[in-house]
């Protein structure tokens, strides 16, 4: 027995030694990560299958049955559908062969010492501490200071464009209290290392009396922090006895506005200095603080312009290699996120032709059901699409970058050697304190005159989503993308918590991708030869957003209005010509919420979604598509808006309770309501008609059985729009401005389909 054994562990042994030899590189090293192509692949091939066979049973439909009147109504819709199944084509090569990533931390640690790991800058960018407030944005940088990794090698920048002295001062009071913090978070492992995510999520520990007071002791420290910050935010200035506490105050004498200032640089944690210590003696990361310089008359370029100020400094400060850039409401959700990112820039066999690391978005403050919609499908499962087809797209937020192709470098044969032979363990001599004067002409306004900043190198300027074009550029100079989503999110983040502030994103995005798609830099252009077919179409599932929304509000609208006039739009409901349309519309939904499902979501949240589709469709993409073409012909300008994170106790409240927050005047919510009140009053005439006509009752079911039922679904989509107008009594219900126009233009649009 013992000898069968010895033999069976022999082979098996033998199996895998030439398992990992398989496995292993030319080079002789096995690989720091791996990846997979994701599971069920032949149901979603077989169900898209199907779907493309009703089309053209729809289609075929639509064709032969071409009716003698109103034939320009039947177009439309035909026109329509062939919009849906274009799209839906497009969505399926998306999701064909998405790909799933995992790292081999163990391997990158065995093969590399702290001291031969690469350096990290890691930007954070705020621009108004009214809407982005101080607490938060220190918050997030203790967070990504406080990572598992050689503090030594740790660079981080925050990015003000609000040029405030209040964030200067809470950043200032970060720095002092992160001596505390990253000591308390190697020796509990803490997670999240935001302090407050974790002092909200973790309780006292219990077991061990004397970690209870050190936790019960940093808790405190922090509250003591955080009270300061926000006493002195509630004023409105730094007091003169706090401005004496450090000599970067002096720097705003000379601000005249947050629009109107020079460079500001202060280096408030020199990590190279040996006094830059915490209080168990190891060395803490450098702090950086940044406001660049702003004119009125010159433009400044958003959060792009601060990014590529960062960049440039950045060189002159640290110059690490690899840049991990965050917004000030993502907030570090997992310690080892560099780490996992290093796994795929230092494997020897592929990792030198990657550009970025992307991680996905995740929300920290989304309701159990989302009322608002997620991004849930977009992070987890188009981005590991795009990732199949060539690599994701750069979403803003949460990518590491590697420093030559953000620089605008393109991958070569040459470039690729010069990467494999790199090596890490460089120390830059001298304090990084003596550079702040010079590195401040790098971040004025006028340094990027008659240069390729913004253009060429850096981020891009030529877009309201800077992100995605910029992505675009580095793929189209030959570089790869990664996608990677690690089993605990890498950050979490703030969603909108309002229905204006969502549409409002939403329209900043539809707008930008749009211009991307009419532009010099459309995919189809901009991608060749370096990008994949299959990736040049990736990229319209978002560049289309805008135009979506033709052919949703003609859905939305039209089958209702040829209610009110007798017209027919679908077969009839008793017609075998029936089961495509039925077929389709049920097996497509039935899809989407068993794939919202898988991916964590619920049944309510997937209602929530489809509404928050249809609302951002007819509303955002509308708008953005109006403002895109009033851009070409020279009638409008491009401008940012920043998402508000913080909303007063009554909205948050409603928020939390799941009640759909209207209260101000916008003419996205007239648009909304005016269509929910035309489809009320289609369905009402259609019962009315029906209860008349008796006998009749399901003949004109089966001539109109469709528009019937589509009117249904839109009047149950819209249920929280008839209740914020006739039902709810709280200052979050419609404006009664937005009701009125809402009922004349319903009413007015009724009495002509009539007469």
């Amino acid at each position: 027995m013992k000898n069968q054994l010895s033999t069976l562990y022999s082979f098996e042994s033998k199996e895998l030694r030439e398992g990992e030899e398989e496995r292993m590189g030319k080079n002789g090293y096995l690989p720091l990560f791996e990846t997979k192509p994701a599971g069920g692949l032949v149901f979603f091939r077989s169900y898209a299958a199907s779907i493309f066979i009703g089309i053209c049973f729809i289609c075929f439909h639509r064709v032969s049955y071409f009716p003698v009147t109103e034939r320009w109504v039947w177009v439309g819709m035909f026109v329509a559908e062939l919009w849906f199944s274009f799209y839906f084509f497009i969505t399926v090569i998306v999701k064909w062969n998405p790909v799933f990533r995992s790292t081999f931390k163990d391997r990158l640690s065995s093969r590399f010492e702290d001291e031969e790991l690469p350096g990290v800058d890691i930007f954070v960018c705020t621009a108004d501490p009214r809407l982005e407030p101080p607490t938060m944005v220190v918050s997030t940088v203790l967070s990504v200071m406080a990572y598992d990794y050689p503090p030594h090698k740790l660079s981080v920048y925050l990015s003000d464009d609000g040029c405030s002295d209040l964030t200067f001062y809470a950043l200032l009071e970060a720095s002092r209290f992160a001596q505390l913090w990253l000591p308390f978070c190697r020796k509990l492992k803490v997670e999240p290392t935001s302090p407050e995510a974790y002092f909200q999520t973790t309780p006292e520990p219990v077991d061990d009396v004397f970690m209870a007071n050190e936790w019960l002791i940093i808790k405190k420290s922090y509250e003591d922090m955080k009270n300061r910050i926000e006493s002195i935010t509630s004023l409105g200035k730094v007091p003169a006895y706090r401005r004496k506490e450090h000599n970067g105050f002096d720097e705003w004498d000379f601000v005249l506005s947050r629009h109107h200032h020079p460079s500001i640089l202060q280096i408030l944690i020199d990590g190279r200095d040996p006094n830059a210590i915490d209080i168990e003696g190891k060395a803490l990361p450098t702090l950086v603080y940044l406001a660049r310089e702003k004119r009125p008359q010159i433009h400044h370029n958003f959060k792009a312009g601060a990014l590529n100020a960062l960049i440039r400094v950045s060189s002159k400060v640290s110059n690490a290699p690899f840049i991990l850039n965050v917004d000030c409401d993502m907030f570090s959700n997992n310690s080892k996120a560099i780490r996992d990112a290093l796994c795929f820039f230092l494997d020897e066999g592929n990792g030198h032709e990657i550009a970025y690391v992307q991680y996905p978005q995740a929300f920290d403050n989304l309701t159990e059901n989302e009322i608002y919609g997620s991004l849930r499908v977009l992070m987890k499962l188009e981005l590991a699409g795009f990732d199949g087809n060539g690599g994701p797209c750069y979403v803003g937020t949460g990518c590491v970058h590697r420093r030559e192709s953000l620089s605008g470098m393109k991958y070569s044969e040459e470039l690729a050697v010069e990467l494999k032979a790199m090596k890490y363990d460089k120390k830059i001599i001298g304090s990084a304190s003596f550079n702040e004067e010079d590195c401040k002409a790098l971040a004025s306004c006028t340094y990027e005159e008659n240069t390729p900043w913004g253009k060429e190198k850096g981020v891009k300027y030529e877009s309201l989503v800077e992100d995605v074009l910029t992505g675009m550029s580095i793929q189209s100079k030959g570089w790869r993308s990664v996608f990677f989503n690690p089993q605990r999110e890498a950050f979490l983040g703030m969603g909108p918590t309002t229905l204006l502030d969502t549409l409002i994103q939403h329209k900043r995005w539809g707008e930008g991708e749009l211009q991307i798609l009419l532009s010099k830099h459309c995919p189809f252009v901009y991608g060749r030869p370096n990008m994949p077919l299959k990736l040049q179409l990736s990229y319209c599932i978002y560049n289309l957003w805008a135009p979506n929304c033709f052919a949703t509000l003609y859905y939305v609208f039209v089958p209702s209005f040829c209610l009110f006039r007798g017209i027919s739009l679908f077969p009839k409901i008793s017609s075998s010509w029936g089961i495509p349309y039925l077929y389709v519309i049920f097996v497509h939904r039935v899809h989407s919420l068993v794939e919202y499902v898988w991916l964590g979501g619920t049944v309510r949240g997937w209602l929530n979604e489809q509404r928050m589709w249809m609302f951002k469709r007819t509303t955002s993409y509308l708008f953005a598509a109006i403002d895109h073409i009033l851009k070409l012909f020279g009638f409008s300008k491009s401008a940012f808006a920043i998402t508000g994170k913080v909303a007063d106790d009554d909205v948050h409240r409603r928020y939390e309770q799941e009640i759909m927050e209207f209260g101000t005047w916008s003419p996205m919510f007239t648009v909304l309501a005016t269509l929910a009140l035309f489809n009320l009053l289609g369905l009402i005439a259609v019962v009315t008609n029906n209860v008349a006509i008796g006998d009749a009752r399901m003949k004109i079911f089966d001539v109109f059985g469709f528009q019937i039922l589509l009117c249904y679904v839109l009047v149950f989509i819209n249920l929280p729009i008839y209740q914020g107008m006739f039902f709810r009594k709280d200052s979050g219900k419609m404006p009664a401005s937005v009701t009125l126009q809402s009922v004349a233009f319903a009413l007015l649009a009724s009495t002509l389909t009539i007469y």
